[in-house]
């Protein structure tokens, strides 16, 4: 990314509000394991990383490599993570902004927030601004998005080791072939999702 990217921060840095966070969230879309949110902040003389952007547009080895660049760059990070069960009670996108208000919680003080998506006015999310595609905008947003990729991943992938048979450390629990097979062989784990349909179906072909 290049200076660009700052450019919703700077316009918030120049009117004072220096202390501006990053939120994104990873694995909304998955069929297993929690929705886990970061959320980041950089001082305004920050010299932004190269390729820090979208978490899905680049490598396993890219991403863990700029983890560490974007942990010791930064003033600051949080992790805010919602859970199976309140995913399942909240719904996803209610769980989503739940994980979002954790994260951003252990980050304050903050004067502002970026926050990817839409529709987050309707949520106590706080003093913020939603970007559509945010990681693709916003360079705080980008680094969260990596942070919360690089910390999921690395929780399926210790799942997976406890539950081999759905391949969570390659698909990291999204509705692959893999996973639906190993679904429909060895049954659902406490870590699936029971209100999305894929599981369901598999819960009532197992009443």
């Amino acid at each position: 990314m290049n200076q660009e990217n700052f450019s919703y921060e700077q316009a918030l840095w120049t009117q004072g509000q220096t202390r501006v966070i990053g939120v994104d969230e990873v694995g909304r879309g998955c069929l297993s394991g929690p929705v886990i949110t970061a959320a980041v902040m950089f001082a305004p003389d920050c010299q932004p990383l190269a390729m820090v952007q979208d978490s899905k547009k680049l490598s396993q080895k890219r991403r863990e490599a700029l983890y560490l660049e974007i942990k010791a760059q930064a003033l600051g990070f949080a992790i805010g993570a919602a859970s199976v069960e309140e995913i399942d009670q909240l719904n996803i996108l209610n769980a989503t902004y739940l994980a979002m208000q954790r994260a951003m919680a252990r980050l304050q003080p903050y004067d502002h927030a970026l926050i990817d998506g839409k529709g987050t006015k309707k949520h106590d999310l706080g003093v913020h601004t939603p970007i559509i595609k945010g990681d693709s905008h916003s360079y705080s947003i980008a680094a969260a998005s990596i942070i919360a990729k690089v910390v999921r991943d690395r929780l399926m992938q210790q799942l997976a080791l406890r539950y081999p048979y759905y391949a969570w450390e390659k698909n990291a629990g999204y509705g692959t072939k893999a996973h639906l097979e190993g679904m429909a062989k060895h049954g659902i784990t406490r870590w699936h999702r029971r209100s999305f349909a894929p599981v369901r179906k598999i819960l009532e072909q197992e009443r």
